[in-house]
Parts: structure tokens; C-alpha cells; sequence
């Protein structure tokens, strides 16, 4: 029975809300530390990664985290049924959290494993019931409205956990931030059962056509081959992507890409034109989230190096209360010469080695001395580009925002912004001057690209990187960005469920993970570049260039694209 008032949202929305919210508040905690975790330093609790390492792992990761969606929305459609995917996508996702919180290679390859497969089970699935749940004549015209509704639970979610996170990690280490993660997760996955109730009647699974391709030879012409193109890109002698990484994800996707482009030719007359629409958007998309992304790699190091974050009096009190503030301290060692400075450490770190482990008070006295190093370093670090005048007088400290709260802009400004954007498309709707779904996402590939000149003006402010620029810069940037994500990433969702043919919605949606896992892998190969380019505004207008030449060839389609979508009836 259809739980709904008339014209009013459903009430199977708000409970698929409250569970993305706490999934991705578990998911994007995990991601606002990932990469300082792999850079800090293995006696820190860290991973003790290279950048190059780092960025490499964190494309690869983002990239199979959005992949596996193809598969999970494959199987959601024909063999398990939504609702059965999402849990066991959400019971993955947690183990792999809590696998994070064990300081252990083995167990962070194997946690990653976890995250990256339970993903893909999830996402794809609670994406389309939200589009199932509007797609009664009476609530189509509203499903882009739903869609931003479902969009700010993303990102309420967003903006809580890294707050979480600091705390956690500043005060426990960083094995109980994950573990919070994990938490958040599981308490997604009871909000999901306890609403399944509102959810249930739109848990179809649609019959298979006759001609359309069984399960299993769809994984068999796609799944299989990607692993060995995957196993043959790693194995090329050298590298041109960059790393074998690189050349074994890109190349593992052309079995993928190529089916969905036999899918697109193969399908009747209609649903070709829809599918072909959809991959031509895909297409364009590739580079917003290769720019977007990269929040969680360049501009986490952006923040962490280069940004100040020292806090107000009234606020460090507070935030020091709180046990939220990271603190910088000042002393002999850390304001010596360099090479006093090198040899006392490396000094430090041979009596941390020698120093016995064995009960646990020796345990503890080891952490404690190892944290004492970590700090010393992190001071040096961030004074280095501060100007004399405001490094504190030796023997005192300085207060910061923790680099992880910098995540929580973007999030704030969907919270925020979601209200004004599906305002302003609403009464354009009801002046019937709407723009279609496909022109909103070309109006978000554009604000995009000026997300990143506002960058540009923040390496300006630095001066060559000899100083620190304003927290407004990343505040300015992000709030380009997010009104940008807010024209294109949810209204991408939209189309996926309006102009897919019904039996396979769940593995366009996949299709359109797809787009975003290409996206993400490409964001961590640009951020690689970070460190190899000495100019680094040309970083920033790299990526101008590449989001402004997508928002161009989108431009070009649009004509062809709102056609689509009047012979789908659809807007």
C-alpha cells in the first residue's frame, strides 16, 4: 500500500535519507582522514606512504569504490532485490571501517576490499528506490526535487562525521575515528530496516525481456574480462598512465565501457536513443568528479600545508575544551637550524626503537614518545611557512582548526545551499522556464570550472607557497563547487532514473557509478601531479581547462539531448 500523501514526498524518502546520511557519514569520515593517514607516519599510528604512494592508492580506492556499482546493480536488478542488497552492502562497509582500526597493512588492503565491494551492493540500490518511489504519474514531476532531498542527507552526513573524526583522532588515535565510521554504518543499516515497511512495495525486481542477455554472461563478458585486462594493464612493462595502477584500472574498464556501448546499439529503437543519451552524459561528467574529488587528496594537502588555520582565542578555548583543537608547539627543537633539527629527530627515533615494549605501561610510555616526535614534526611543518611575527614565542603553542574540518565545508554548503537551488528551480518550474535536467548538469560543468580559478587566486595569495593563505579561499572554492555538484550530481541521479528502461535502472545506475569511478582514479592521477608541478596555479587552471572543455562538449548535445527527453516524456 502506497504510503504517501497526495502531491507530498513519500515517506519511504525520509527513511532512505537518514540512512544515506549515516552511511556516508561513515563513508566520507573514513575519506576526510584517508589521505593524512597514509601520509602520517607509521610510529604515529600512520600508514607512513610516499605522496605519490598516497594519491595512487587514494584514486585507485575511489575508483573501485564507485566501480563495484556496476556489479551491485546488476545483481540488485535480477537476482537479490534492492532492499536485500543495501544491507548486505551496509554490513560490508562497516567491517571494513572497523578493519581500518586495526594498524596493520594486511588488514588495511583487506578493509579497503570490504569498503570498495560493500559500495557497490549499496549505492547504485538506495539511489534507484528513491527513484522508484516517484515514479507514479502524480510524483514524476517532483523526482528532481526527491533527488535533492536524498542529495542533502548525503551531506548532512558529510558535515557531522568530520568533526567526529577530529575528535577521535586528536584525542584517540586514528584506529577509533575509523571504528566511528564503522559505527555510523550500522546504525544506517537499522534506520533501513526500521522504514523497510515504507520501501518494500517499490522492491521489484523486473522480469527479463526476451533477447536481453542472461546474468551471467553479462558478468562473463564484463567482470571477467575486466580482471584480465586489469591483470595485462599491470603487467605492461613500464607505465603510461603513470603508474601500473593506472594502466591496469583504465584499461580494466574498456570491457565494462564496451558493453554498455553494445547495450546502446543493441536495445530497440527508443531505448537506444535513451541509453546513448545517458552515455553521452556519463561521458561529460568523467571530469566534473575528477575535479570534485580531489577534495579529499590536493586540497586536504592544501589545507594541511598551506592554509591557516589558526584559531580565534574565543574559539581555541572552546575548541581546546572540547579536546578538538590541533595544537602546534614551539620550543629549541623545533625552531633549530635544519640540520640540528634533522639529527635530533633522527635521534628520538632511535631511542623510540630501542625503548622495550613488552607491558603495558612500556606500551603506552612508547606511543606517548613516538606522538611526542609526530608532533615536533608537525610544528616544524606548519611554521615553515608562516611569517616570523606570528610564530608563537618558545615554549608556547598554537591553536588550529584540525585539517579534517575542512571536508565539512563542502557538505555545509549542500546543507545550506539545497534549499536556495531547489527554490529557485521550483519557481522557475512554475513559470514553465525550468531548465531541463541535461542543460542544469552543463550549467554545473561550468560553475565547476570557476571553482577552480577561485584556487588559482589562493596560490597567488601565498606568494610562491612562501606564505599561507586565508581559510576563505577554501571556503570560497568549495561554495563555487558546491553550487555547481548541486546543478549536476543529484540531477545526474534524476536522469539515470527517468530515461533508463525500467528492467535495467539499477545497472544504469551503475553505469553512472561508472562515470564517477573513471572520475575518481583520474582525480588521484591529478593530484599526483601536485607534487611534480613547481607553478602549482597551473595545477588549478589544469583543471579549469579540462571541467570548462566538458562543459563545451555537453553545450554541443544539448539540442540532441533535450529531444531525448521530450520522446521519453520526460524533462
Amino acid at each position: 500500500m502506497e504510503t504517501t500523501v497526495k502531491r507530498s514526498h513519500p515517506k519511504g524518502l525520509w527513511y532512505l535519507f537518514g540512512t544515506e546520511m549515516w552511511e556516508r557519514f561513515g563513508y566520507y569520515l573514513m575519506l576526510g582522514i584517508f589521505s593524512l593517514y597514509m601520509l602520517d607516519g607509521w610510529n604515529n599510528g600512520g600508514m607512513g606512504f610516499d605522496p605519490a604512494k598516497k594519491s595512487d592508492i587514494y584514486g585507485t580506492y575511489l575508483g573501485l569504490v564507485y566501480l563495484t556499482p556496476f556489479i551491485g546493480g546488476l545483481l540488485a536488478d535480477r537476482v537479490l532485490g534492492y532492499r536485500k542488497s543495501i544491507i548486505m552492502g551496509g554490513l560490508m562497509m562497516a567491517t571494513g571501517y572497523f578493519l581500518l582500526s586495526i594498524h596493520s597493512i594486511t588488514t588495511f588492503y583487506i578493509a579497503l576490499f570490504c569498503i570498495i565491494l560493500g559500495n557497490g551492493f549499496f549505492k547504485p540500490n538506495i539511489s534507484t528506490l528513491v527513484g522508484n518511489l516517484y515514479s507514479g504519474d502524480d510524483m514524476k514531476d517532483k523526482k528532481d526535487a526527491g533527488y535533492n532531498i536524498f542529495y542533502m542527507g548525503i551531506n548532512v552526513g558529510a558535515f557531522i562525521c568530520n568533526f567526529v573524526a577530529a575528535y577521535m583522532r586528536i584525542n584517540y588515535g586514528w584506529g577509533h575515528a575509523f571504528a566511528a565510521a564503522g559505527v555510523g554504518m550500522l546504525i544506517g543499516v537499522v534506520v533501513f530496516l526500521i522504514g523497510t515497511k515504507h520501501i518494500k512495495h517499490v522492491d521489484v525486481i523486473k522480469p527479463v525481456q526476451e533477447g536481453d542477455m542472461s546474468t551471467g554472461k553479462i558478468l562473463g563478458l564484463t567482470v571477467l574480462p575486466m580482471f584480465i585486462f586489469g591483470i595485462i594493464g599491470y603487467m605492461i612493462p613500464g607505465n603510461f598512465l603513470g603508474s601500473d595502477t593506472n594502466d591496469a584500472f583504465i584499461i580494466g574498464c574498456i570491457p565494462v565501457i564496451g558493453f554498455f556501448i553494445y547495450l546502446a546499439f543493441k536495445a530497440e529503437a527508443k531505448e537506444s536513443r535513451a541509453i546513448k543519451a545517458l552515455l553521452a552524459v556519463f561521458t561529460c561528467v568523467i571530469l566534473f568528479f575528477a575535479i570534485f574529488h580531489q577534495n579529499g587528496d590536493a586540497l586536504t594537502v592544501w589545507a594541511e600545508d598551506h592554509t591557516d588555520r589558526n584559531m580565534p582565542t574565543a574559539v581555541s578555548n572552546v575548541a581546546d575544551k572540547l579536546g578538538m583543537a590541533q595544537v602546534v608547539v614551539n620550543n629549541d627543537i623545533v625552531s633549530a637550524d635544519q640540520a640540528t633539527f634533522d639529527k635530533t629527530i633522527e635521534e628520538m627515533r632511535a631511542k623510540e626503537a630501542a625503548m622495550p615494549a613488552v607491558s603495558k605501561e612500556e606500551i603506552v610510555a612508547k606511543g606517548k614518545y613516538s606522538s611526542e616526535i609526530g608532533q615536533l614534526e608537525k610544528s616544524r611543518k606548519y611554521f615553515a611557512t608562516l611569517p616570523g611575527d606570528q610564530v608563537p614565542a618558545k615554549g608556547t603553542d598554537l591553536k588550529l582548526y584540525s585539517t579534517e574540518l575542512y571536508q565539512s565545508i563542502n557538505p555545509f554548503w549542500v546543507v545550506a545551499l539545497t534549499p536556495l537551488v531547489v527554490g529557485v528551480f521550483s519557481w522557475l518550474r512554475r513559470r514553465k522556464k525550468e531548465p531541463s535536467t541535461p542543460t542544469k548538469i552543463f550549467i554545473g560543468l561550468l560553475i565547476t570550472a570557476l571553482s577552480a580559478l577561485v584556487m588559482v587566486g589562493a596560490v597567488f595569495a601565498t606568494n610562491d607557497l612562501t606564505m599561507k593563505a586565508s581559510s576563505w579561499w577554501l571556503i570560497a572554492s568549495y561554495g563555487v563547487i558546491t553550487i555547481g555538484e548541486l546543478c549536476l550530481s543529484p540531477m545526474g541521479l534524476s536522469l539515470v532514473s527517468k530515461l533508463s528502461p525500467p528492467r535495467i535502472t539499477a545497472l544504469m545506475m551503475g553505469g553512472f557509478f561508472l562515470a564517477i569511478s573513471v572520475g575518481n582514479k583520474l582525480s588521484g592521477m591529478l593530484s599526483s601531479l601536485w607534487e611534480e608541478m613547481p607553478q602549482k596555479e597551473n595545477f588549478f587552471f589544469l583543471n579549469f581547462g579540462l571541467v570548462l572543455a566538458a562543459a563545451i562538449v555537453l553545450l554541443l548535445m544539448l539540442k540532441w539531448l533535450n529531444s531525448v527527453m521530450k520522446e521519453n516524456n520526460v524533462a
